[in-house]
């Protein structure tokens, strides 16, 4: 076998390795975002209660 052929043999392996351990990466980065998502609803709900109670408050003060 010639040089070059074992060349690109290996780099061929490589490449095939590295996309496998990316697809990998990529389960935990979709994990990640699902929970990120999940997040930013709960902060979204949180802070749409808050603003209701606030708002809530502020009708009902007697300013006269």
């Amino acid at each position: 076998m010639s040089v070059i052929k074992q060349m690109h043999q290996y780099y061929r392996i490589r490449y095939l390795a590295s996309r496998e351990r990316d697809r990998e990466r990529g389960e935990v980065s979709a994990t990640t975002i699902v929970m990120a998502a999940a997040l930013v609803a709960l902060a979204i709900a949180v802070s749409t209660i808050i603003t209701a109670k606030v708002r809530d408050k502020a009708t009902n003060l007697n300013l006269g």
